[in-house]
């Protein structure tokens, strides 16, 4: 019998140590370092010790057949593109949010959709009973043969029961429940998470199911347990928004089979959870009359285009030093564009707060939004309000030039669908594009055009 071994893992990065210390030496997080025992591994040659007589041997890259994944339809048009394409067969998908987003409840849709189809689903909770998950499924209306429902913590039951029903896909709700009977630590340690991951990943190459796992996550908003989790896995999404609002963002931060620059928007209502098929109409649907301070961008979320309302308020502060806050934009760019505008324009913002809001909860994370928190602000400052029918889409310099960005044909055509008739965009930017019908462009070169177009 293999000896056992006291040893200390992170509960942040999973950093291992043979001794407790103060601060991870691997994420430099203080006091997360916790005691497990471990079994030492069997040393080569003894009895139980893994044999390495059967190899694999290396293959040339044109001898290996080309195989290509019949993708899976999850019933969601949204989750299908952040996926790209469909649930892959033999895929380890790991799903993350906070508490109340809506996790498993979009997953027990999907199973519901799945398993009407004739898809074959095992639904395996580790915190709610299986009276909890009918009482959901009911409201929810999920009602198929084809879905059978696990509530079981314990890992060996789990896997005993899936090769026996074979199950097309396999939702595990949640990995940070589920344990090992060999592991001596409590479910949702390093260890634990690790070992169940393990097992879970194998099951997934072997019998060509598909597995999701519901993961929690941390005050930080990051996967709770070990870094190596998200490593593991074959694609990582992230469900963000407000629990107390209605609008959900479905986000990937990492798609072994996909792009991870797309997002699915979907909305919290009393039948579930509804994909959002036109975001770009819902952001703008409660949009005010004009007023100084609001006005349209254009950005891009992966291959689709969204018009957002940008918000901003200029007033003076109450205090010695001026306050900067956004909400929905990097901070750091709301700091920039202010700067460029004191320095270039020569407003006199050393004195006023400044804030910044993208309506309906919406993250803007490419430059293309600079000239219209440039605008925003100026229009705020000034009291002047822009036109309801005009976008801003442009990245400004340090040195006040308007530069072009991407893919404009296709925000140009979004524009036009949604009946917006006035653009100002980078001069440089319109190179080679072909501009669609119904729409006036304003081409500016710099920051000082753009002003002057709005005074």
């Amino acid at each position: 019998m293999a000896k056992e071994k006291t040893v200390f893992f992170c509960s942040n990065c999973g950093q291992e140590s043979i001794r407790w210390v103060g601060r991870c030496p691997g994420c430099g997080e203080y006091n997360t370092m916790t005691e497990q025992k471990v079994a030492a591994a069997a040393k080569p040659g003894a009895r139980g010790a893994r044999s390495t007589a059967h190899k694999m041997r290396p293959v040339r890259i044109d001898e290996i057949p080309a195989q290509d994944h019949a993708r899976r339809s999850t019933g969601f048009t949204e989750l299908d593109r952040v996926l790209g394409g469909g649930l892959v067969p033999g895929s380890l998908v790991l799903l993350g949010g906070d508490p109340g987003i809506g996790k498993s409840t979009i997953l027990l849709q999907v199973s519901g959709a799945l398993a009407a189809g004739g898809t074959r689903v095992l639904y395996v909770s580790g915190e709610e009973s299986a009276r909890q998950i009918k009482m959901r499924a009911a409201r929810l209306s999920v009602d198929a043969p084809e879905l059978y429902v696990l509530a079981e913590t314990q890992m060996e039951a789990v896997l005993s029961e899936a090769e026996e029903m074979k199950p097309d896909l396999l939702i595990i709700d949640s990995v940070q429940t589920l344990y090992c009977e060999a592991l001596t630590s409590a479910p949702g340690s390093v260890s634990q998470v690790h070992e169940v991951t393990g097992h879970l990943m194998r099951l997934a190459k072997t019998m060509g199911c598909a597995i999701v796992l519901v993961g929690h996550v941390t005050k930080e908003g990051a996967i709770a347990g070990p870094r190596v989790l998200e490593h593991m896995v074959d694609a990582v999404l992230y469900f963000e928004g407000d629990r107390h609002h209605q609008f959900r963002i479905l986000r990937a931060v990492k798609n072994r089979f996909g792009s991870t620059n797309e997002i699915g928007l979907f909305e919290m209502k009393n039948q579930g959870i509804v994909q959002v098929d036109n975001p770009s109409e819902m952001f703008l649907s409660s949009r005010p009359e004009p007023v100084p301070g609001s006005g349209v961008v254009c950005a891009m979320e992966g291959t689709r285009p969204v018009l957002v309302e940008l918000q901003a308020l200029v007033t003076t502060t109450s205090f010695g030093m001026p306050r900067r806050q956004a909400s929905g934009v990097d901070y750091n760019r709301l700091i920039l564009m202010a700067a460029v505008l004191e320095k270039k324009m020569h407003l006199a913002l050393g004195n006023q707060d400044i804030y910044i809001n993208v309506a309906g909860g919406l993250r803007l994370d490419e430059p293309a939004v600079d000239l219209g928190i440039a605008m925003m602000i100026v229009s705020s400052f000034r009291g002047k309000a822009l036109p309801m029918d005009m976008v801003c889409i442009g990245e400004i310099g340090l040195t006040g030039e308007v530069r072009g960005v991407p893919q404009m044909e296709r925000r140009l055509a979004e524009c036009v669908k949604l009946g917006f008739h006035r653009c100002v965009v980078p001069k440089d930017g319109l190179r080679g594009v072909a501009l669609p019908d119904g729409i006036e462009l304003v081409a500016i070169e710099h920051v000082g055009d753009a002003m002057e177009l709005m005074m």
